[in-house]
């Protein structure tokens, strides 16, 4: 029964189909300054563009900078087992085909359904944050797109004149304006009953997709320079603003860990912890790369430049932004779902108010098609493999595009994106990305014992100390997630468990071949 469950693929054969051509194939477009695009393109995004003020606000206050660190810490870990990987084994099924050939079929199968909520939730998050400045950009054109059809479901909503924007009510707001003499039950109010925005976002980048990986690059390209040219004009203007007004930034710094309220969490070190946990979710960036390994020009020397390239450049910037941003506007009032364009209004630079926007909506625009990108490539692996039913892994004739799964995929996430609220679906994307890196630096240390001679492109560094510390790490961070979260990837698990035995165990390719 064991072996049954544990059957691993052949790495050697996993290589030989990696470079097979045909009709059946996907298409070679990518070359490296592509695949560090992707990354970028995944990873800033929502970490700035969005999660970086709920989590401040929550969690963490200024010391967002400290949680940034740790979380770019554990990426460093599992990235560099990433790229030894994606080296080794190019072909598409990231993590998924990783696990497969390393742990066995199971684990793969709990990496693959894992993986959904990586990229299908995660694309929902980001259109989320997506809306929130569509509809902050659109109010400044003087079109206003009522708050109850670009929020969630029974989200309750203020709005703040001076921010201009409609705010989620926590406890830290209400006390926050009553400081300044506000009554929070003298201002508007509104109800989520629906993200209307930010399902037509999922819908419009599900129909690119369709239509093939060049132009999706080609997109996805332009609004990568696009968005890191506006977080570096965000930067500049940011740290200007605070050369005048040092006092403010000190006030708004101070204390830089806000004191602990008394629950895991509630600010304090736990509160960075659980923070790191939550903006997790922006780095995933490098993973979605290995998803594309299969229409990467040359994979073994392009994949690891990709990843690791990608990684590093975010790293910094994440940083900078999260400093600047909570040096500029107190915490407790960046609980909204554009927190960048908050801070741009308090510079007075009005004149780059609509290009931060803008900005922001290309960059989350490139993070959607990222990962609604990698997730239909999943499943058309794990359908080759016969763990799903052969219509996940059939390709467009002319696109040559896994279409059929790429508009579900847009189906079921734009429904979710309209549904859900960024907390509750930022959670549920961190615990599951990082249960993914815990098993694929698990991959490479077993991977070193069980055949250390076989050729590695590119060599993770001091095996098993950086995979032990990317387990480690990476578990500390789950550890800190809100216990509803583990509830929620437990159910989630269950379910996908009972898939693998009803189907996906019946239907294996691997099991057929070995007469398992």
């Amino acid at each position: 029964m064991a072996n049954q469950l544990f059957a691993r693929k052949s790495i050697d054969k996993l290589s030989a189909d990696a470079f097979s051509e045909g009709a059946h194939n996907l298409k070679r477009t990518l070359g490296p300054g592509n695949l560090i695009a992707l990354g970028v393109g995944a990873i800033i995004g929502t970490g700035i563009f969005v999660l970086t003020g709920s989590a401040a606000a929550q969690y963490t206050g200024p010391a967002i900078v400290l949680a940034f660190i740790l979380a770019g810490l554990g990426c460093a870990f599992a990235g560099l087992c990433y790229a030894e990987f994606a080296s080794m084994i190019p072909i598409a099924g990231s993590a998924y085909t990783y696990g497969y050939a390393t742990l066995g079929e199971f684990v793969a199968w709990i990496i693959g359904w894992d993986l959904i909520l990586e990229y299908l939730f995660g694309a929902a998050t980001v259109a989320v944050g997506w809306s929130g400045y569509v509809v902050s950009f659109l109010r400044d054109l003087g079109v206003n797109i009522p708050p109850q059809w670009s929020s969630a479901s029974g989200v309750e909503m203020v709005f703040i004149e001076k921010n201009n924007a409609w705010v989620r009510i926590t406890e830290q707001l209400t006390t926050s304006l009553a400081s300044e003499g506000v009554d929070i039950a003298t201002l508007p109010h509104a109800t989520g009953i629906f993200n209307l925005v930010a399902a037509i976002a999922i819908t419009l980048v599900t129909i690119l997709l369709v239509r093939g990986m060049s132009e999706s690059a080609k997109v996805n390209n332009i609004a990568v320079i696009i968005k890191v040219g506006v977080v570096i004009l965000f930067i500049l203007a940011g740290a200007n603003y605070l050369f005048g007004h040092s006092a403010e930034a000190s006030e708004n710094w101070t204390p830089f860990l806000p004191e602990n309220k008394g629950g895991f969490g509630e600010y304090g070190w736990s509160g960075v912890i659980r923070a790191a946990g939550v903006i997790f979710f922006a780095y995933i960036g490098f993973d979605a790369v290995s998803t594309t390994a299969q229409e990467a020009k040359n994979p073994q020397k392009d994949m690891p430049i990709g990843i690791l390239g990608s990684l590093v450049i975010c790293t910094i910037l994440y940083i900078l932004v999260s400093g600047i941003l909570t040096a500029m506007v107190h915490y407790s009032q960046l609980n909204v779902a554009e927190p960048i364009a908050i801070g741009i209004e308090k510079t007075g630079y009005t004149f780059l108010r609509d290009l931060i926007k803008i900005g922001a909506i290309a960059g989350l625009s490139s993070v959607m098609l990222v990962m609604l990108m990698s997730q239909p490539r999943i499943f058309y692996t794990m359908a080759n493999d016969g763990l799903l039913p052969p219509i996940f892994g059939k390709l467009h004739p002319k696109f040559r595009t896994p279409h059929v799964s790429t508009i579900l995929t847009g189906l079921i996430c734009a429904l979710v994106a309209g549904a859900f609220s960024v907390d509750e679906l930022g959670h549920l994307v961190s615990i599951g990305t990082l249960l993914a890196f815990v098993i694929v630096c698990a991959g490479v240390w077993y991977l070193r014992v069980k055949e250390p001679n076989r050729p590695r492109p590119f060599k993770t560094p001091l095996v098993p100390l950086v995979p032990i510390l990317g387990i480690l790490v990476c578990l500390g961070m789950m550890a800190g997630l809100p216990a509803e979260t583990w509830y929620r990837l437990l159910g989630w698990m269950a379910i996908g468990i009972i898939i693998y035995f009803v189907y996906g165990k019946k239907n294996s390719v691997i099991r057929k071949e070995q007469n398992l």
